[in-house]
């Protein structure tokens, strides 16, 4: 990707450029100077800039910053899209511009400093960013932000990043530097070799995976993935994509499609969706005929869960906004869908924030509220009805170990998925019955999130 361009050198009256800044950050100059001109700022490198920094500054999420940010909400669309693409690019690489960046470094600046230092790097090693862009973007950051004494710095420093370009790289393990240390051991559960294959999935930008409607014609510019998703490049327009409009579709990762298909809800069924915004799996449910409804507790998820399903004409269903844990419905259910609050570390080359804001500690509090839904999902279910529990988590706690602890508990026994449920995808498959996926798997085809999917039935 490339990113635009503001770098143009401010000029005095008669033309000339002025000079740069020096070492120290101070402008050179002679007995007498002009006041400097204002620096034009660049929506892009602004937005990105607060973007990675509140990740690493704060552990607040990348789309929480873009929510929050009145710059980027005020940001043409375009400029908007770039900063997220250029903030989630730096977090994707972290570790390995970590490890560039410090050979340069006597000690460490301070921290907007350094994360104006990761951006600019990124633009040079990883975006294809013209180095008179990524340079100049990176000293107008910091003068805009009263950091100027560090403006010769990052100058001197990405110059030099600049003229030795990829060589930085070599003899660089970039897998395994990108990933934390904890979870990279935390993965070591799914086998010889699994971690590095995760990891080396989620260095690429993911591509757009597409659900369609049952009776929705077939989108020819789009790739028929094994398990019947339609994918498109990375960056592409969904409103600009053929149905869009007409509600033919919507935007759901191949992995996070499997755990309402393995639900197999049937036409009249009683089934319900807990913590159901954005409304992907609910409209799954909704397409097979069954009478569905669609639990969020969070007021604007559920607007949005609401606007998803107009514009896909999935009036039907019926949307409550409660918490699950504490819901009942008017009579026993059929089925229910349970993909809980987690760690969500399945879906970091989406949202590779995610490998940097959580800590081992934050999984105790997780676990605990997914054992609480799953017993009242328990409570919710008729005898014999189906519960598909599911976590977009790459963490054994959350995944394996809940499954095991759950089945015989509240009523309910493990339901195994079978062999021929899975035929289109049956390296997911696990021994015990669940299905598995990790961004490591389908690499030639762009890879997929990743998710644990367990089923049971309730106990007569």
């Amino acid at each position: 990707m490339n990113i635009p361009s503001n770098t143009s050198q401010p000029r005095s009256r008669n033309g000339s450029k002025k000079t740069g800044p020096s070492r120290n950050g101070q402008a050179r100059s002679g007995r007498s100077r002009a006041p400097a001109a204002p620096v034009v700022p660049d929506p892009t490198r602004e937005i990105a800039y607060d973007i990675v920094r509140g990740v690493i500054e704060n552990r607040r999420m990348l789309e929480t910053t873009l929510g929050r940010s009145q710059e980027a909400r005020e940001a043409e669309p375009r400029d908007r899209a770039a900063a997220h693409r250029l903030g989630a690019a730096t977090l994707r690489h972290l570790g390995t511009l970590s490890a560039v960046l410090e050979p340069f470094l006597r000690k460490q600046p301070p921290e907007p400093v350094r994360v104006a230092l990761l951006i600019g790097a990124c633009q040079l090693l990883f975006l294809e960013t013209p180095p008179h862009a990524a340079v100049g973007t990176t000293v107008n950051l910091l003068r805009r932000r009263d950091l100027a004494p560090f403006a010769g710095l990052a100058n001197a420093v990405l110059r030099k990043v600049a003229t030795q370009g990829a060589t930085l790289l070599e003899g660089l393990d970039q897998e395994r530097l990108n990933i934390p240390g904890w979870m990279w051991s935390s993965w070591k559960y799914l086998g010889p070799g699994v971690a590095r294959r995760i990891a080396r999935g989620l260095a690429q930008e993911a591509p757009l995976d597409l659900t369609l409607k049952p009776d929705a014609p077939p989108m020819e510019e789009g790739i028929v993935l094994p398990t019947g998703s339609v994918r498109f490049p990375a960056g592409t327009r969904v409103p600009d994509l053929p149905g869009f409009e007409e509600g033919t579709f919507w935007v759901q990762d191949a992995a996070a499609a499997l755990p309402a298909r393995l639900l197999a809800a049937k036409p009249g069924e009683h089934v319900a969706d807990l913590c159901a915004a954005p409304g992907g799996k609910t409209a799954q449910l909704a397409c097979t005929g069954a009478q569905v409804t669609a639990l969020e507790r969070d007021p604007a998820r559920l607007e949005r869960l609401k606007e998803n399903l107009t514009r896909l004409k999935l009036d039907m269903v019926k949307t409550v906004c409660a918490d699950a844990a504490a819901w009942q419905p008017v009579a026993p259910l059929d089925a229910i869908l349970l993909d809980a609050p987690c760690s969500a570390t399945g879906t970091a080359r989406r949202h590779p924030d995610a490998l940097w804001i959580k800590r081992p500690r934050d999984l105790a509090a997780l676990i605990e509220a997914q054992t609480g839904l799953l017993a009242a999902a328990a409570r919710m279910l008729k005898p014999g009805g189906r519960l598909v529990y599911a976590v977009c988590s790459l963490q054994q706690e959350e995944g394996p170990d809940q499954a095991r602890k759950i089945a015989g508990q509240f009523g309910l026994k493990a339901d195994p998925i079978r062999p021929e449920e899975m035929q289109d995808l049956p390296e997911a498959l696990t021994p015990e019955g669940w299905v598995r996926t990790h961004p490591g798997l389908w690499p030639d085809l762009g890879g997929m999130d990743g998710f644990f999917a367990a089923r049971f039935v309730k106990e007569s």
